[in-house]
């Protein structure tokens, strides 16, 4: 046995009992599973063709009904995120999530764009999530083994920077090592930190349809939010909710997963209202629910 896997074992078996590490969460009743107030509107600032400013955003998930968004950014949007911050607050809507893609910097961890998100969050004492995901190229010429001492390593420094504002960080599937979910839950355990979740992409997911069950098994005692999408096939592709041939599937394990975290929605096209393509996810969803007989959430939309 290696040095590393006895050392896992070891804290693992110290680390169980009390599942200390499993993230603790604000719930809905999973009957309530895919109702409208447990939605989050995702992947919307980048992919909006109508280039809305902070106001005409907040105004148009309000329209839609979304009461909870997380927020994707780009560098040029950076300088704009105390104003949204603050626009969200005035229309009552959560912001649930903050996108944190880290590629490692000076120190090995955090960039520029990672210290000012950090700073904007501190400054409007906005407490959230940030969603953590690596590119591939963090990880570059590793071993599994130290794939995971770098990933914990990262991991424990965003937690204690996230923490001192207030702020839970989770763990984001983009593809890649990283992306396994399997990793991430390696990961997780290895740190021995606390609240420290997962959120899971479908459409980051398309070659792992065929193991959802497993991955719903591992990652359970750590999922916050399931980011939905159109699926079929294996390749990388962004549908509309109910216009792929396996979702339906899916949403029916995860129900009965017991998952009672958050639903996102997301907008992610290219060139494209942005409000047009939450509004097609949105009915596809609906006629799915309606298809899996999910009559109480189904009267919850307006």
């Amino acid at each position: 046995m290696k040095k590393y896997d006895f050392i896992y074992l070891v804290l693992f078996s110290l680390w169980m009992p009390g599942c200390a590490n499993k993230i603790q969460v604000t719930k809905t009743k999973n009957t309530l599973l895919f109702s409208q107030k447990n939605l989050i509107a995702w992947c919307i600032v980048p992919y909006d063709s109508k280039k809305r400013n902070s106001e005409e955003r907040a105004l148009m998930l309000k329209d839609l009904g979304f009461t909870s968004f997380a927020y994707d950014w780009r560098a040029q949007d950076l300088p704009n995120m105390e104003t949204e911050f603050a626009t969200l607050k005035k229309y009552n809507i959560s912001l649930k999530a903050v996108w944190f893609w880290v590629s490692g910097a000076n120190n090995g961890v955090l960039d520029e764009a990672n210290e000012t998100i950090l700073k904007e969050l501190a400054k409007s004492q906005t407490k959230t999530e940030l969603w953590v995901s690596f590119p591939a190229s963090y990880f570059d010429g590793m071993t599994d083994e130290q794939k995971i001492q770098k990933a914990v390593k990262a991991l424990q420094y965003i937690h204690q920077r996230a923490s001192a504002i207030g702020c839970t960080i989770a763990l984001y599937n983009h593809e890649d090592w990283f992306g396994e979910p399997a990793n991430e839950v390696k990961i997780i355990e290895a740190s021995g930190l606390k609240n420290v979740g997962i959120v899971y992409n479908l459409h980051h997911g398309h070659r792992q349809m065929d193991q959802f069950d497993d991955i719903l098994k591992i990652t359970k005692p750590y999922l916050t939010t399931v980011n939905l999408n159109g699926m079929k096939g294996e390749k990388f592709n962004i549908l509309t909710i109910g216009e792929g041939d396996r979702e339906a599937g899916l949403l029916k394990k995860l129900k009965a997963s017991g998952f009672n975290g958050s639903i996102g929605i997301i907008g992610h096209t290219e060139n494209e209202d942005v409000k047009l393509v939450l509004q097609r996810n949105l009915e596809g969803l609906k006629r799915l629910l309606s298809e899996m007989g999910e009559t109480e959430a189904l009267h919850t939309y307006q």
